[in-house]
């Protein structure tokens, strides 16, 4: 097939060497892809973000099958423009993509489907917020209820920063201020084709960009996959995620569906096991990142076939996904100053020494050539992706490669999985 791969970050380059890796060449095109991208997939000069443009591109190159990466282009309606085209496409279209635009539509969505989530106020002025922080007490969690690239979260028990946050977001429209949900968090991916879903196999990813989970809410600083912790709390994955599967992803998938806005694509269920039971903290509408980095190359079925099932409304015919036993974890080098005020245009150098490291690959997320050379273009430049038979292994590998790159003032998490590991 001719596949274009909308996006520019490591979720991006992830889906790319899935692709890539089938036994069935593809004709893989990014836009606008990364120098790491370019090694592998033919780069075009394409907005991603543009409908019209999308569309001729994708009808002009004959393309089979557009994956969109990232959200913007979701909600900019770009596989809206396609499917009118007729060209077959792996993302919602506008109206559902707000699944993950709005936490105040994907909290709807949840109550009106009966999904367990937690208690949520939507506060239009100071003093609302202030309301409803005092009604659901600290640790206070606040939202921007629109896109903010992983960043408009914050969770805290100072009040005083609680209400400096949403005074930030509050300028761009009503915020959310949510009950404090307590336990670990789980990510987990379905595919759906707007009737159906199939999952793939849960992975755990870690926000703040501190080791023991300190400092600020980032887009996520590492992840790993499988969980195996899973077995004791609920007899195993399979009966974990087909529990989320009856009690989350198919009750969203039906809710949809039947308002009119079929969900068609990757439905990314941001999930915290508290003492009640599994409830929803958020839903996204792609793919999630870092977490593919980990779940993809654990895959044993042909991502293209699944992904054109999709968006063919032919995923009934397609069987369950399933997953090696291998294990993957991936490391994010970030650039100084990240998530704030990342610094930029420093060099990058021994990625082929990393890369050489077995069982380890390079997921590029902001990097560009300079000369003979590449450079960070943005916060989280590079994933570092290990997998090995073992979490020993595979975090032993990881850190080895991760130790060999050079980014003047980077920086990166030294626990991922690490609890996992000595568990």
């Amino acid at each position: 097939m001719r596949i274009l791969v909308l996006g520019s970050g490591a979720r991006e380059h992830a889906i790319i060497l899935a692709l890539l890796a089938e036994a069935t060449p593809h004709d893989v095109l990014a836009a606008p892809g990364n120098a790491g991208i370019g090694q592998d997939a033919t780069v075009v000069d394409l907005d991603p973000n543009d409908p019209a443009a999308v569309t001729e591109f994708a009808d002009d190159r004959a393309v089979d099958l557009v994956v969109i990466g990232p959200e913007a282009p979701l909600v900019a309606g770009v596989a809206d423009a396609l499917r009118a085209r007729g060209i077959p496409v792996f993302g919602p279209g506008r109206a559902a993509a707000q699944l993950e635009g709005s936490k105040a539509y994907a909290k709807r969505i949840m109550e009106s489907a009966g999904v367990p989530t937690g208690g949520a106020t939507r506060a239009r002025t100071r003093s609302e917020v202030q309301a409803a922080l005092d009604a659901f007490g600290a640790p206070y969690v606040v939202k921007a209820d629109g896109l903010a690239a992983g960043k408009g979260v914050i969770v805290t028990h100072d009040r005083e920063a609680a209400l400096a946050h949403a005074d930030a977001y509050l300028a761009s429209g009503p915020i959310l201020v949510e009950e404090y949900l307590s336990g670990p968090e789980v990510s987990l991916f379905f595919l759906s084709d707007g009737d159906h879903v199939l999952p793939l196999s849960p992975a755990q990813d870690f926000k703040r960009l501190g080791d023991g989970d300190e400092g600020p809410n980032t887009g996520g600083m590492g992840a790993y996959s499988p969980l195996p912790w899973l077995d004791e709390r609920f007899g195993g994955e399979v009966a974990f995620v087909d529990q989320v599967t009856a009690e989350v992803a198919e009750p969203v998938i039906r809710q949809m569906d039947a308002e009119g806005t079929p969900f068609i694509g990757l439905l990314y269920a941001g999930l915290i096991l508290t003492d009640e039971g599994v409830k929803v903290i958020e839903f996204n509408a792609r793919f999630g990142d870092p977490e593919t980095q980990v779940v993809l190359p654990r895959l044993v079925e042909p991502l293209s076939g699944l992904l054109l099932a999709a968006a063919s409304g032919t995923l009934e015919d397609q069987p369950r996904p399933t997953f090696t036993d291998a294990v993957a974890v991936t490391v994010v080098l970030a650039s100084e100053g990240y998530p704030e005020a990342p610094l930029t245009g420093r060099a990058l150098t021994g990625l082929d020494a990393a890369a050489s490291v077995d069982g380890v690959h390079l997921a590029h997320a902001a990097t560009a050539r300079a000369g003979d050379g590449l450079i960070a273009t943005g916060g989280r430049v590079l994933n570092v992706v290990a997998t090995g038979e073992t979490f020993r292994e595979a975090r032993r590998r990881v850190y080895q490669a991760v130790d060999a790159i050079g980014l003047d003032g980077s920086q990166h998490r030294t626990d991922i999985a690490a609890k996992v590991d000595e568990g």
